[in-house]
């Protein structure tokens, strides 16, 4: 497909069995190299706080932020439907907050759509996002911006209980008109079980095969980010070790005079 696509696209995509490929970019160049590859969403997410700018969770990244790398991403022009991560504290005050920042995501960022986490605590302002016609994607399961709450980086849904909520946080999600659905560290029957309930695209990290689509963050899988490896990663690539051989040559061969040679000069 040659034409930017839309997010009446993941929904044809879910009626058709298409499974909706989906990786994190955070500036131009990597925007570009995915793009041409075909990836069908690029999210830019608040997790460039972690693998980024290196800090220890998502909850410091402010809107401003988010702002600056939508900008970066979208000035690659991708074809590929650019979502918006919100971030802590952008959306959860009030009605006024959340629909100025996602229109700001839109306006400013350049981005097509948002994404916020939560399920029905957070459904009435999807809503309210979603009236101002700014198209939403929502994130229940292991919500990263909950980690506290959650006490780190844990599975969500193993116990019945806490698997029922889920799936209703997924329907009031899909009531309140998001228009597809992440589902973040939940176990794969549950997410089977929750992608079959609902007409929205289910988007997967860690929460196995069955959703109608996988998210993963582009420096996970080209080995990139030190701070973890989950389970749910594959490592496409070892970049890590390209990158610093690569440097360590440059630094060696500098010492040695090596370079520059006559050959990168100018006369």
């Amino acid at each position: 497909m040659n034409r930017k696509k839309t997010i009446l696209d993941m929904q044809r995509m879910k009626a058709a069995a298409e499974k909706i490929s989906v990786l994190t970019s955070y500036d131009y160049p990597f925007t570009r190299i995915m793009d041409e590859c075909g990836v069908d969403v690029i999210l830019v997410g608040d997790s460039v706080g972690v693998v980024f700018d290196g800090y220890d969770n998502t909850l410091p990244v402010t809107i401003e932020e988010m702002i600056y790398h939508s900008r970066a991403v979208v000035r690659a022009r991708p074809k590929a439907l650019v979502v918006a991560d919100m971030p802590f504290l952008s959306y959860q005050v009030d009605f006024r907050d959340a629909r100025l920042n996602a229109g700001r995501l839109i306006k400013e960022g350049g981005a097509e759509a948002v994404k916020l986490e939560g399920g029905k605590g957070v459904a009435d302002i999807i809503q309210a996002i979603v009236e101002i016609d700014i198209p939403v994607m929502a994130h229940v399961g292991l919500t990263p911006q909950s980690i506290h709450r959650m006490g780190g980086y844990k599975v969500q849904g193993k116990q019945e209980e806490q698997a029922e909520r889920l799936l209703e946080d997924a329907l009031a999600v899909e009531k309140a008109g998001a228009f597809a659905v992440v589902l973040e560290g939940i176990p794969l029957k549950l997410a089977k079980k929750i992608t079959e309930e609902l007409t929205i695209p289910t988007i997967g990290i860690g929460a196995g095969p069955y959703c109608d689509g996988q998210v993963l963050v582009i420096h996970d899988i080209l080995g990139l980010c030190e701070k973890y490896s989950p389970k749910f990663v594959k490592k496409y690539a070892d970049c890590q070790a390209v990158i610093h051989d690569a440097v360590a040559s440059y630094i060696s061969e500098v010492k040695k005079g090596e370079f520059p040679t006559e050959g990168h000069s100018f006369n």
